[in-house]
């Protein structure tokens, strides 16, 4: 009896046969590019609302992502699923030597030191300590890998206080620049701030996250508050929308962040394997 990978397997390349379905037949590399980022995040979602059934679904999701791409490239002889199985399988051991080998190490910070002298033996085609960050990371995140990179090779502040004096100096310099340098210093000063967050051990990207969330769920109490008062919400003056903001955050639950949001995971090692 077949394995459910190995069934998996077979059911995608029947989906790609001449037989099979047009629509997965039609599919490429790159036209399967958004699904591939779109079940990245739906993933994400499922793992910060802890919805175990919801993991495993968008899990499965993804998995069949890694199966068609590999489908698409044993068709033409390029690499298998077992290819793609195989490589990061030995990457795993080749970067573990002291699980897989002899090898001691005391904590976990000398594990992410080793794995970068590895990583970089491994990767002598790169000449820039830059290299590796993908460029279709969302912004935030780009910027906050891309300043781990430097900081790897001693580009970085000694603590977050000189980056904090770095936000405060690109405040200045956004509030005082002409209008056709503003978008510059606008830019100027989000790199700050991510570089700040990074110094705090906190994830650029995934706070932005959490703001966004809490202003719509505001907003959306805000406009729900004016319907329930016979209100229309557009029309109202901005001091009536102010206080139903103020209203509308005093009836929020206290508490802290979710713990998905808590410490970054700018330090983890497979984001930038």
């Amino acid at each position: 009896m077949a394995s459910p990978v190995d069934r998996l397997r077979q059911i995608v390349a029947q989906l790609r046969s001449p037989e099979g379905c047009p629509w997965d037949r039609e599919q490429t590399h790159q036209s399967l590019q958004p699904h591939l980022i779109e079940e990245c995040y739906e993933l994400v979602d499922a793992i910060d609302a802890g919805d175990d059934k919801g993991i495993k679904e968008e899990l499965g999701d993804l998995l069949l992502q890694v199966v068609l791409h590999s489908q698409l490239a044993s068709e033409v002889n390029r690499f298998d699923l077992d290819d793609v199985a195989t490589i990061i399988a030995d990457k795993l051991v080749n970067r573990h030597p002291h699980v897989f080998g002899e090898k001691q190490l005391p904590d976990s910070a000398a594990v992410l030191r080793q794995w970068e002298v590895i990583k970089q033996a491994e990767k002598q085609d790169r000449r820039s300590a830059l290299d590796g960050v993908p460029k279709a990371l969302p912004a935030l995140a780009r910027a906050q890998k891309m300043q781990a990179k430097a900081a790897r090779v001693g580009f970085d502040w000694n603590g977050p206080d000189g980056a904090l004096a770095k936000v405060r100096e690109e405040l200045r310099e956004m509030e005082s620049a002409p209008g056709n340098r503003l978008h510059e210093e606008v830019g100027d000063l989000l790199f700050a701030v991510v570089n700040f967050a990074r110094k705090k051990e906190l994830d650029a990207e995934q706070l932005l996250n959490r703001a966004i969330a809490k202003f719509a769920t505001r907003f959306q109490a805000m406009e729900r508050l004016s319907r329930d008062r016979g209100l229309e919400f557009g029309t109202l003056a901005l001091p009536q929308k102010e206080l139903l903001w103020e209203e509308t955050k005093a009836a929020e639950p206290k508490g802290g962040p979710p713990s998905s949001f808590a410490q970054t995971a700018s330090r983890g090692r497979f984001k930038d394997a």
